[in-house]
């Protein structure tokens, strides 16, 4: 299947050397631009059999044309080319952010004559001096006015500013005191300058010690007798000890570093940055990112730092990250550069303060991550959009606006069960989700065909009408589940699962779908449709095809499709879970001199039913309550 690839160029051909290659189609579009510290083997792995290839990547490179490269003689170099290259041609496959320009910074405009800070998007401000970027406009105008209170510096637009120096009145925040710019008669724009200068020093690396310094000041000027003065000063560090206040202390005073959690799936990954400067928590910024193509841990952190970077604030002297790539220290030196001096560090975090702070981004990205994937699924015009292109993509007569999805969880062939949740328009009908307890079963190919077939079984009573409810294939112990747990007599049971789906949804490849496949025609009901989605690739499976269905990378389709599936997961587990606990507090129970307290004592200990049923006698003995002999028969009953 390789040889399908008519551009691949000859193993002896490509240079063992450092580099940079892009793949380009017919029409010389560059689709995708990589490094390598070694091109022929970075190449070789595009070029395996392509049945061997992930899916995204196989998409790419038979889509491609040709592919060329272009040897450097270092690694920095390879990272410094593909950079360049990535802003230049744009390619399509690789990383994608989804923050282009919409974060506000706080610029302080030095090359003015008495220079301002302002809140604005333009990036291109000559002499500017740049903060940020923050994620919500209303915390960069929140820093500004803690910080103008600090350090009266101006405010006012240019116009406002040539207005009042022309004819000698301040400007309106000079007239109410929060300006102290030369426009309000009372500093001179060499003073003004004075006051940014530190503004800008406060901002780029807070320092407690400034506090102590105006405390002398203020002494200094009461002993003077310049109350005035002294007043000014004291309101000074009233705000300044607001500012500091403000920020969590997380490290010691001395630490500036910058910590990137991230959270990724196979479709997409949000990327959360923490700016800890002097210690404490300055700035929170969030973004996500599109993945193309499935890119490990490493390189997505590698396109993350080069792109946070991107003509910004410059980096600080650490940066902590999930994990570091394979040219750390390439990175390393390009991050350097874009700082005026000193270097920078990467660390992976593994213990202690810092891994504890990397821990905390990195949950703030998984929700934010969730958030995401929930918002782009809950948008009207996206869920309509996601539906027609399922049912344009599935060949189906209709969109499917009912859609119920089943998935399997078990604990090593034990305590089987299975979940049904149900989408309507898009959404989630969390009243129609359903849970199935399975009795005995081979494999999950063999447990979804149980569980089809009942709730397939249900649907064919209903809409046989009132005379032929009756507990499909003669099951009169049937044990699925509704989420009330009330008991529901035999006449009103099809109740539960009378409204038809559109769209059948398993959870699995090829075999389960074939397996939901059977159980739709032992049942005698027709007109529903049926998919499977495989979740290492992604793809979508339809019953008797030998290729999977791929639904565009980044399309509302698949992220409808894989939300189902994941909701399934998720209630399966969850039920799953609530099972085995129950079991062993069955077990426990039945313990001569063990009640309910001294069960939940147990479980409270110990954490976990795993580690209880791995404990040693003396180590259940710990447990308030355990005596020697009733841990005893406890780990024994346990063990059998």
């Amino acid at each position: 299947m390789a040889q399908a690839l008519s551009y691949r160029p000859k193993a002896g051909e490509i240079p063992t050397d450092p580099g940079v290659y892009r793949f380009s189609d017919a029409s010389g579009r560059v689709l995708y631009v990589g490094k390598a510290k070694n091109l022929r083997a970075r190449l070789s792995n595009y070029f395996a059999p392509l049945h061997t290839l992930h899916e995204r990547t196989r998409r790419m490179v038979t889509t491609a044309t040709g592919v060329q490269w272009t040897t450097v003689a270092s690694d920095f170099q390879a990272l410094q080319l593909e950079y360049t290259w990535i802003k230049e041609f744009n390619p399509p496959f690789n990383v994608k952010f989804r923050d282009d320009k919409t974060y506000p910074y706080l610029a302080v405009t030095l090359g003015d004559e008495a220079p301002r800070v302002m809140v604005t998007r333009n990036r291109k401000i000559p002499g500017a001096r740049y903060f940020g970027p923050y994620p919500k406009i209303w915390a960069v105008r929140e820093t500004i006015d803690q910080m103008i209170r600090a350090f009266p510096i101006r405010t006012c637009s240019d116009s406002s500013y040539k207005r009042a120096m022309d004819s000698g009145r301040p400007c309106f925040p000079g007239q109410i005191g929060r300006c102290g710019g030369p426009c309000s008669m009372k500093v001179t724009i060499a003073q003004h300058r004075a006051i940014v200068d530190e503004f800008v020093a406060f901002m780029a690396n807070p320092d407690p010690k400034m506090i102590s310094r105006l405390t002398r000041d203020m002494k200094q000027a009461a002993a003077d007798f310049d109350y005035e003065r002294a007043a000014e000063l004291r309101d000074r560090i009233s705000a300044l000890e607001n500012v500091l206040e403000s920020s969590a202390v997380v490290l010691p005073e001395t630490v500036e570093a910058d910590v990137f959690g991230i959270e990724h799936d196979e479709l997409a990954a949000a990327v959360q940055q923490f700016r800890v400067r002097g210690g404490r928590v300055r700035g929170v910024r969030s973004w996500v990112v599109d993945k193309e193509l499935d890119v490990s841990l490493g390189e997505l952190v590698d396109s993350v730092l080069t792109s946070a970077y991107d003509g910004g604030e410059p980096p600080p002297k650490e940066i902590i990250v999930p994990e570091l790539p394979e040219d750390a220290e390439a990175l390393e030196q390009l991050l350097s550069e874009l700082k005026e001096r000193g270097s920078v560090k990467l660390r992976a975090a593994q213990r202690g303060e810092k891994a504890a702070l990397l821990q905390t981004a990195t949950l703030n990205a998984k929700q934010a991550l969730n958030l995401y994937k929930t918002r782009r699924s809950a948008d009207y015009v996206t869920r309509s959009r996601a539906l027609t292109d399922l049912q344009e993509a599935l060949e189906l007569d209709e969109a499917p606006l009912r859609m119920e999805c089943f998935d399997v969880s078990h604990l090593s062939g034990t305590n089987i069960v299975a979940s049904m949740v149900v989408f309507e328009d898009g959404l989630p009908r969390k009243d129609q989700y359903r849970r199935f307890n399975i009795a005995d079963s081979t494999d999950d190919t063999e447990s979804l065909y149980q569980v089809l077939s009942r709730r397939l079984g249900y649907l064919a009573a209903a809409e046989a009408g009132p005379a032929a409810v009756t507990a499909p294939d003669g099951d009169a112990e049937d044990d699925d589940e509704d989420l009330s747990e009330d008991p529901t007599p035999a006449t009103k049971r099809p109740g539960k699962f009378s409204y038809r789906p559109n769209l059948l949804i398993v959870d699995g490849g090829q075999p389960q779908v074939e397996a939901a496949a059977r159980a739709l025609r032992d049942s005698g009901v027709e007109g529903i449709a049926l998919a499977g989605i495989a979740k290492r690739l992604e793809e979508v499976w339809l019953p008797g095809s030998d290729y999977p269905v791929i639904l565009p990378r980044n399309s509302d389709a698949l992220f409808l499709v894989q939300r189902i599936r994941d909701e399934a997961h998720r209630f399966a587990i969850t039920h799953q879970r609530a099972r085995r606990k129950k079991d062993i507090t069955s077990v426990l129970t039945e313990i001569p001199g063990l009640g309910a307290a001294r069960v939940k004592e147990l479980l409270k200990h110990f954490g976990s039913v795993a580690r209880l049923k791995q404990a040693t006698p003396e180590e259940i003995q710990e447990v308030r309550g355990i005596g020697p002999q009733l841990a005893a028969t406890i780990h024994e009953r346990l063990r059998a």
